[in-house]
C-alpha cells in the first residue's frame, strides 16, 4: 500500500526548531499541485539550496522527515522559472512509480489543509499559533488546542464463497468498482458503522464481521479500516442512487476494473483474486 515505502524511511515525529538547512526539502503546493524537479524520467523533491529567494524571513512549517531529511511546507511563492522545474497534480501520487514522493505529496496535502483550515480559533476568531512542543495549533487568548483532524473511515470487502461485492460510485472514471466505504458517524463503533454503510447503500444484512488492517489515506484526511464480512448473495442488492451507480457479485477470474493494491481497497480486492481473503 502507499504508505508501506521501505527501504525509505517516513518519520512523522514532530520537531519544533524552525530552521531549514540547505539540503532539507522544500514542500511547496500551488493549488492543487505540488512543485517537484525532474530527472530525466524520475522526480525529485526540491532543496532549499534550490531556492535563492528562501531566506530566515520566509514563512514555512515543519512537516515530517523523509529518509532522516526534515521537510518543510514553504508557504510563500517560489521562483519555479527552471526548466527542471514541474508542478504535479496531487492525483499523480496514484500512478508515480517513487512511491516515497507519492506518500510525502498526499501528506503534506493533508497538513496544508489542515494548517489552512485553522488560522483561527474556531472558537474566538483569535489568529492562532504552532504549538512549541508538539504538532498542533493554540489559540492565544483561549488557549483552545487544535489537532489535525483525521476522519475515521471502514472499508469492508463482503464475501460469499467466491464471490465479492463490487459496487461503482458515479464519481469512479470509468468502469472503476471497489468495495463499500463509508464515514463513521458520532457515537458509532466501527462495526456498527459498517453494518449501517453496507444496509444503506446496498440493502445487504452481513454477518461474520472481521478485524483485516487499517491505512492512512492523507489525500481526504481519512483513517481506513478495513473488515471482511459475509453476506447471502441471494439477497436483493438495493442501491442508494446517490452514492452508488451499479453493485453486483463477481467471481474471481472475471472481476472488473479496480482500484490498484497503493489502496487498502486495491489490496483486498487482489488478495480476494489470488484467494488470499
Amino acid at each position: 500500500m502507499i504508505h508501506e515505502i521501505f527501504p525509505h524511511r517516513f518519520d512523522n515525529h514532530y520537531l519544533a526548531n524552525n530552521n531549514i538547512g540547505k539540503k532539507d526539502y522544500v514542500i511547496h503546493y500551488n493549488g492543487n499541485s505540488l512543485l517537484l524537479k525532474t530527472n530525466g524520467n524520475e522526480f525529485e523533491i526540491p532543496q532549499k539550496k534550490d531556492f535563492s529567494e528562501i531566506s530566515d524571513k520566509t514563512e514555512r512549517t515543519f512537516l515530517f522527515r523523509l529518509n532522516d531529511v526534515p521537510c518543510f511546507l514553504v508557504w510563500d511563492s517560489l521562483k519555479a522559472d527552471k526548466p527542471h522545474f514541474i508542478y504535479k497534480e496531487i492525483n499523480f501520487f496514484r500512478t508515480i512509480r517513487q512511491q516515497e514522493i507519492a506518500w510525502i505529496s498526499i501528506v503534506g496535502f493533508h497538513l496544508m489543509n489542515w494548517y489552512s483550515q485553522n488560522k483561527f480559533c474556531g472558537r474566538c476568531g483569535t489568529r492562532t499559533q504552532q504549538k512549541p512542543d508538539e504538532r498542533a495549533l493554540i489559540c492565544p487568548d483561549c488557549d483552545t488546542i487544535f489537532y489535525p483532524k483525521i476522519s475515521p473511515a471502514i472499508i469492508v470487502a463482503i464475501i460469499c464463497n467466491n464471490k465479492i461485492l463490487l459496487a461503482r460510485s458515479p464519481n469512479f472514471p470509468g468502469n472503476m468498482y471497489s468495495l463499500i466505504a463509508g464515514y463513521v458517524d458520532v457515537g458509532e463503533s466501527l462495526e456498527e458503522a459498517l453494518a449501517r454503510e453496507v444496509k444503506e447503500e446496498v440493502g445487504l444484512d452481513i454477518k461474520n464481521i472481521r478485524y483485516y488492517k487499517s491505512q492512512p489515506w492523507p489525500s481526504s484526511g481519512s483513517m481506513m479500516i478495513g473488515f471482511i464480512a459475509e453476506a447471502d448473495e441471494n439477497q436483493p442488492i438495493s442501491i442508494d442512487i446517490k452514492e452508488i451507480a451499479d453493485a453486483a457479485w463477481f467471481t474471481r477470474g472475471d472481476l472488473p476494473e479496480h482500484p490498484l493494491n497503493i489502496s487498502i481497497a486495491g489490496e483486498m480486492i487482489e488478495k480476494f483474486e489470488k484467494g488470499e481473503l
